[in-house]
């Protein structure tokens, strides 16, 4: 066995210190990426002792991104791509317009010159795919309005990006300025033809080449994806699903940045997406899911070893204000936009807060730009500080989002209250006021129950609470889920359980009961623990997928945990004494009210 074990030492290095600093961060009620951050500095180059694979790492944090894009396309259809286009793609460029003119504006009174002044200035107008998805997801706001605009934003800044990355070289080239490799397929045109097609010619290859891979994916990758998949679930081998899944998500993204010159998260994306519309894609997503978080957490670990701590100390004001452009500057430009496509202000807060950061583009952008000589090294150093700071200080900016918009309504209700208006401006004024799709008011229910999650199991349990005339209403975070429980006159909570203020919205001091519908283990438990010391006396039901989850929700309160798995043996074993025993017939349930009002208790199972 070789000793000399560079990409061993990089992950163990990296995971295992990222796991001490993100329990630390985690421990001080800070957001776990901070440790990740912490735990890059102490194996970068710039801070003694051990020093990780300053190659591998990166590597091995594309990895993640692909992963984790690939989990977004997942959860994410075409039709939730075009329906957002008409906000996302102005508003994307934009705001990629105002960020790099601010960053142009630095650059020059810093004395650059003007292409590495752009250079500076485009690479801080793209934010990063993992910390925008990591904040959607930790807020479950992925399936939302609001998160589909931000995925669909970033979809165009990485189009954007991928379309800078073709024009940085070629204008190096001509100005002189720099020898760079042109685009591949202009380059081997003008090596054939003799034909010199210039950066207009360059820009219309590589449009023509995006379009190709979209077209290619929409067209046969929406057949064979889903198909390959469904062949190897059919073998029945789950250890051959998740290696296909890997292989597809990997594959497609490195396929389509070799051929296609689309970037690796990119084509990751559009994997997930045509899996989308296969009934597996839940099943690739949760296999998928394990791997995703590791190498994520490596990209995190990657940024980190790219950070000099002398910088602070060297130049504080540029990195001030580089940050002020990186937070305050793309945020209040891209709050404006949305808000001038007159969406709610939920919406333009929680994509302004998203867009509050920098990551990876920024970096392939600054390494390009110092490589051809366009950007100084000294603005190369200030990308990479200013997206430390950005990410750190992101989730800071969700807090403040979150704190200033209920400030915001309740100064516009006032505006609109204030004064007498005729009955047109009253009624249109009125309608302004009223609380956006995703603001949730406190229900007037007392002796109900609650139900958590509406996914395939809570809504068997809503369906039954319903036909019973059971008083109940569901949490739920999901849009669609939740316009389509209003539109069947379910009372509908929008937002996360695990917040201690949507469980009061939902009156649970006076709730009878809590069915906690969801998969997630760790949510399900902070929220039966919640429960129960807000309401002592309250029955909670919870679901579980092991013995050791069940032991957990019941050592935090629940009253009654369901485990999948064992409920289907004890259907089986029932269904068989029916035929076996000669016991009472057997009925399908398949009737439109399968759980019927009783007085008697149900028999408890063991």
């Amino acid at each position: 066995m070789p000793h000399d074990t560079p990409l061993i030492t990089t992950i163990v290095g990296g995971l295992v210190l990222a796991f001490i600093f993100g329990a630390f961060a985690h421990r001080l009620r800070m957001p776990p990426l901070v440790g990740y951050l912490i735990a890059g500095v102490l194996v970068g180059p710039h801070t003694p002792g051990y020093v990780a694979d300053q190659n591998l790492a990166p590597e091995l944090a594309e990895i993640g991104v692909i992963l984790l894009m690939f989990g977004v396309g997942l959860h994410f259809s075409l039709k939730d791509l075009l329906s957002v286009r008409g906000i996302a793609v102005p508003g994307a460029i934009v705001q990629i317009a105002f960020a790099t003119l601010l960053g142009w504006g630095l650059g020059a009174f810093m004395g650059w010159p003007t292409d590495g002044s752009l250079v500076f200035g485009l690479a801080l107008s793209v934010a990063s795919t993992v910390v925008l998805l990591k904040a959607l997801q930790e807020r479950r706001l992925v399936e939302t309005e609001r998160g589909r605009i931000a995925v669909g934003w970033l979809i165009v800044e990485d189009l954007a990006m991928v379309l800078a990355l073709v024009l940085i070289p070629a204008a190096a080239s001509i100005g002189g300025e720099g020898h760079a490799p042109v685009e591949p397929l202009s380059a081997g045109l003008s090596r054939l033809f003799g034909l010199d097609l210039g950066i207009g010619g360059m820009i219309a290859m590589t449009l023509i080449k995006v379009a190709l891979f979209v077209a290619l994916m929409l067209v046969f990758g929406r057949k064979l994806i889903p198909w390959t998949m469904h062949r190897i679930a059919h073998t029945g081998s789950r250890e051959l699903f998740r290696l296909g899944v890997l292989a597809i998500a990997l594959g497609v993204a490195f396929g389509a940045a070799k051929l296609f010159g689309v970037s690796l998260a990119l084509g990751a994306f559009f994997a997930g997406m045509v899996l989308a519309e296969s009934e597996l894609s839940h099943r690739a997503a949760q296999e998928s899911l394990p791997l995703r978080d590791a190498f994520a957490v490596l990209f995190f670990v990657s940024v980190g070893m790219l950070f000099d701590p002398n910088i602070l100390i060297d130049k504080p004001l540029p990195i001030l204000a580089t940050v002020f452009i990186i937070v305050i500057g793309k945020s209040v430009a891209a709050l404006l936009i949305v808000l001038a496509f007159k969406k709610p202000l939920s919406t333009a807060l929680t994509i302004s807060a998203s867009l509050g950061q920098i990551g990876e583009f920024s970096f392939i952008l600054a390494a390009l730009g110092v490589e051809l000589g366009l950007l100084p090294e000294e603005g190369r150093d200030l990308i990479l500080a200013g997206a430390i700071i950005s990410i750190i200080l992101n989730p800071l900016l969700f807090f403040l989002c979150d704190r200033i918009r209920p400030l915001l309504d309740g100064a516009k209700r006032e505006d609109v209250m204030a004064g007498p208006a005729p009955a047109a401006d009253a009624i249109a004024a009125q309608e302004e006021m009223l609380p956006e799709d995703d603001e949730v008011h406190p229900t007037a229910l007392s002796g109900h129950a609650i139900v958590v999650g509406y996914g395939r199991v809570g809504s068997i349990v809503g369906q039954n609470l319903k036909s019973a005339a059971t008083p109940f209403l569901v949490i739920e975070d999901s849009d669609k889920r939740i316009g389509e429980l209003k539109a069947q006159g379910i009372e509908t909570l929008s937002g996360n359980a695990v917040m201690r203020e949507t469980l009061d919205l939902a009156n649970l001091s006076g709730a009878r009961s809590i069915a906690i519908a969801i998969p997630n283990a760790f949510e399900a438990c902070r929220i039966v623990e919640q429960a129960r010391s807000v309401n002592p006396s309250i029955l909670i039901v919870a679901r579980a997928h092991s013995d050791a989850e069940v032991d957990e929700l019941k050592q935090y309160g629940a009253d009654t945990v369901i485990m999948g798995e064992r409920e289907i043996a004890l259907g089986m074993v029932d269904r068989l004494a029916q035929v076996h025993h000669e016991s009472v017939p057997y009925e399908d349930g398949h009737g439109p009210d399968t759980i019927r009002p009783t007085d008697d208790p149900p028999p408890e199972r063991e």
